[in-house]
């Protein structure tokens, strides 16, 4: 029996209704837009250097937006006039079907893809010259013919506008690569206890998603085991687990071209430390006590404060901090243990668009959130508060009165060999209650039972 994600997914990838919302934001911006023809390359085939050997290939996602189209070498054109879309693929090359047969025909394209025609892509110079303007990308647009007007600044502003809001496709796109993702998580979860390195658990990780169906990854897994958790994105995952307390896993799946991004921090051993337990609860409360705020127009600025002042009252609680909680947050210490924006924007890229990052603020707080602003229902982010005791980041605030006034180092000292915990899930924003499409497990008890087996 399909489920609800398969019925939606049995259909074509809604590429005409991704233009028309494009072309509705170009022209609300643009007076020119009337008229004229977006036009947009994918990523062609590329060589690694020195090698006969192709790149490994990742399609350009504001193509993929407006096409659903994972195919090399492919361009697409959107008349502004007629709302018609048009797909070019590749013609055959006799040459290359010898080694890797035939490419896609126009047939079998016009059969798969939710576009008006399909040509062959040594049809976009006569296409391009019917038009005295065309909106395209700086840099990916290769066979714009010097007669045309072009515009290359514009349209990649509306894609990135236009992907913020997800439609029900997208949606299911989203579900599905958690669904794998909490299935890889989960065999993570059971093998760790007779793990011996962390290169064993993303293996394990990355076979699950392939059987699964899901060949690419979101991006690279972070499998950091006891103090490496404290590095935000660490990526050698190739150190011992003996001797660790935790394992931070921040590893997604992803399914047609979408992203899922979730962490889970678990007990190597089967069973939290006392410390590494307190943190744990302190980060799931973290995230726990966000999520109601999450609804419609809610500033994400918000839902980030409320992720501090939690922090900071976990933090008292467990004696790491002192002094008055008011305090602590105007002087910013608790950055020293949360120092990263409380998520992101999730959709093709796993930081997605849209979110409009002001990396510049001279605010310690706020400088790296990924979304600044009200956050439209249809939007997906992630929520993933953490808590990180990394001495890099730790020990100048030791040496600031300001902020050494507030920290007990005594009982700090008790705190790194928990590293790091983040709780990372993926969550849809509507107008009422938020939906979180993660599942991996995050239940304390739950988690010991299946590492203990």
């Amino acid at each position: 029996m399909s489920s609800a994600v398969d019925v939606v997914l049995a259909g074509k990838y809604p590429a005409k209704a991704h233009a028309k919302r494009v072309a509705a934001h170009l022209q609300g911006k643009n007076s020119q837009a009337a008229k004229g023809l977006i036009y947009l390359e994918g990523q062609v085939t590329r060589l690694i250097e020195d090698n006969d050997e192709p790149q490994p290939f990742r399609q350009r996602r504001h193509f993929y937006y407006l096409s659903g189209c994972n195919v090399p070498d492919c361009a697409l054109t959107y008349d502004l006039g007629t709302s018609e879309l048009t797909l070019f693929i590749p013609p055959v090359d006799p040459d290359d079907v010898i080694w890797s047969g035939l490419p896609l025909s126009a047939e079998e394209a016009r059969e798969r893809y939710d576009v008006d025609h399909v040509l062959y892509t040594d049809g976009v110079d006569a296409a391009l010259n019917k038009n005295t303007l065309v909106f395209a990308i700086e840099g990916q647009a290769s066979k714009l013919p010097p007669s045309v007007k072009a515009e290359l600044e514009a349209v990649k502003s509306a894609i990135d506008a236009s992907r913020v809001v997800k439609d029900d496709y997208e949606v299911a796109l989203t579900r599905k690569a958690n669904e794998t993702t909490a299935l890889a998580h989960t065999a993570v979860l059971e093998a760790v206890k007779n793990a011996s390195n962390e290169r064993e658990l993303e293996a394990l990780f990355l076979q699950r998603c392939i059987a699964a169906g899901s060949r690419e990854q979101a991006y690279h897994s972070i499998v950091a085991a006891g103090e490496s958790a404290a590095t935000l994105h660490y990526t050698p995952n190739n150190a011992t687990l003996e001797g660790k307390l935790n394992l931070l896993l921040d590893a997604g799946a992803e399914f047609g071209c979408y992203a899922s991004d979730v962490t889970r921090t678990f007990p190597i051993g089967g069973k939290f430390t006392a410390e590494s337990r307190a943190i744990y609860d302190v980060v799931l409360k973290m995230q726990e006590e966000c999520f109601p705020l999450l609804k419609a127009s809610v500033a994400w600025e918000e839902v980030h404060v409320k992720a501090h002042r939690v922090a900071i009252q976990g933090l008292l609680e467990l004696g790491i901090l002192k002094g008055d909680a008011q305090e602590i947050f105007d002087s910013r210490t608790s950055v020293a243990f949360f120092p990263h924006g409380l998520g992101h924007y999730l959709g093709m890229d796993t930081h997605d668009v849209g979110g409009n990052p002001n990396y510049k603020d001279g605010d310690s707080m706020f400088r790296y959130l990924r979304i600044r602003g009200r956050l439209p229902a249809g939007s997906i982010v992630t929520v993933e508060p953490g808590i990180y005791f990394c001495r890099f980041i730790i020990e100048p605030y030791l040496k600031e009165p300001k902020h050494s006034k507030h920290i007990d180092s005594a009982r700090l000292e008790q705190f790194w060999s928990v590293g790091g915990v983040r709780i990372e899930d993926n969550v849809l924003i509507t107008e009422g209650e938020p939906e979180n499409l993660t599942t991996a497990i995050k239940d304390v008890a739950e988690m010991e039972r299946r590492i203990r087996g």
